[in-house]
C-alpha cells in the first residue's frame, strides 16, 4: 500500500485526507496469493467505522488527541474505494501534489497594500476565479498545511513496506511487476558510466571524502 497525505481542496481551504493505492488481493496464511475481483476489493461501509477508530486508538496514548474535536470520532468518515487498474494512472495524479505548496507563486497575481490576489480553481465547475485576501488570511489558508517536524507526505506499508520486501519480492509474478533494474551504460550490463571526481565550487581542487557526519536528529518515524 502507498499512502499520499493531502490538507487541501482546489480552493486552498483545509481539508486534510488520505489517498491510498492498495493491491487488488493479499496473501492467505499458506502464502498463496488471493486476487480480488476487478471492479470490487471491500465493503466501503464498514470502513467508515474501522478508520476513525485506527487513527484515534494510537493517538489516545499521546497528548495529542486533545487537540482534535471530539465530535469527529463520532461521525462516518468517507472511505470510498474504487478500482484503478494497475496505479499508474493513480501515481500519475498524485505525485504532483507530494511536493507541491497549497498557494504556489503561479498562482499568485498580485501582492500589494496589504492584500494577496491568487487563482482558484473550483471542483464542482472546474473554473479559476480569483481570489483576494489580506495578508493574514493568507497565512491562516496557507499554514495549516505546513508539515510538522519529522513529518512526510508518502507511506509505503504492507507488501511496500521496507521490512516486506522479501514478501514482494515473492508476491510479483502474481502481480504482473518487475523489478526495477539499475540504470547502465556501455556493452555489459554491469559496468556503470564512471562518475567525474567532485571538485570544489571556489578553487576547483578535487575534494577527498574524510568522514561521513552522523545526523543530529533521527529519520521520520
Amino acid at each position: 500500500m502507498v499512502g499520499v497525505r493531502h490538507t487541501w481542496t482546489r480552493d486552498r481551504r483545509s481539508h486534510p485526507h488520505l489517498h491510498d493505492i492498495v493491491a487488488g488481493g493479499g496473501l492467505s496464511g499458506a502464502g498463496n496469493w488471493l486476487p480480488s475481483r476487478e471492479d470490487f476489493l471491500v465493503h466501503v461501509t464498514p470502513l467508515s467505522g474501522i478508520f476513525p477508530a485506527k487513527f484515534r486508538d494510537p493517538l489516545q496514548k499521546t497528548a495529542l488527541v486533545a487537540h482534535v474535536d471530539a465530535h469527529g470520532w463520532k461521525k462516518d468518515w468517507v472511505v470510498p474505494c474504487q478500482p484503478v487498474g494497475s496505479g499508474e494512472q493513480a501515481c500519475r495524479y498524485l505525485a504532483p501534489d507530494i511536493l507541491r505548496v497549497a498557494i504556489s507563486p503561479k498562482s499568485i497575481l498580485t501582492l500589494e497594500e496589504g492584500h494577496g490576489t491568487f487563482q482558484d480553481k473550483e471542483s464542482a465547475t472546474a473554473q479559476t476565479p480569483c481570489c483576494t485576501l489580506t495578508a493574514e488570511a493568507c497565512m491562516r489558508r496557507v499554514l495549516p498545511h505546513l508539515l510538522p517536524d519529522r513529518c512526510i507526505n508518502v507511506r509505503d506499508d504492507g507488501l511496500r513496506s521496507p521490512a516486506n520486501r522479501h514478501v514482494l519480492n515473492r508476491t510479483r509474478p502474481w502481480l504482473a511487476a518487475s523489478a526495477i533494474a539499475p540504470k547502465t551504460t556501455g556493452q555489459h550490463p554491469c559496468v556503470t558510466q564512471p562518475m567525474d571526481a567532485p571538485r570544489c565550487p571556489h578553487c576547483g581542487s578535487i575534494l577527498i571524502w574524510v568522514q561521513t557526519l552522523r545526523p543530529n536528529t533521527r529519520s521520520p518515524p
